[in-house]
């Protein structure tokens, strides 16, 4: 299954990790899905999209 929300469509990106001697690699940043379920169906949605159905 895809890591991307079912809303917005975000998915991973990428960033840098620095090791003690700052040589920097490129890693991948997921987003935190969460399976919640709205009007009956079940969707991976992120949690910056879960906060703004709350408000």
């Amino acid at each position: 299954m895809a890591k991307n929300c079912q809303i917005c469509s975000r998915g991973t990106t990428s960033g840098q990790q620095k090791s003690h001697s700052q040589i920097k690699t490129k890693r991948e940043v997921k987003i935190n899905l969460q399976t919640k379920t709205v009007d009956g169906k079940k969707l991976r949605i992120c949690t910056k999209c879960i906060k703004n159905f709350r408000k």
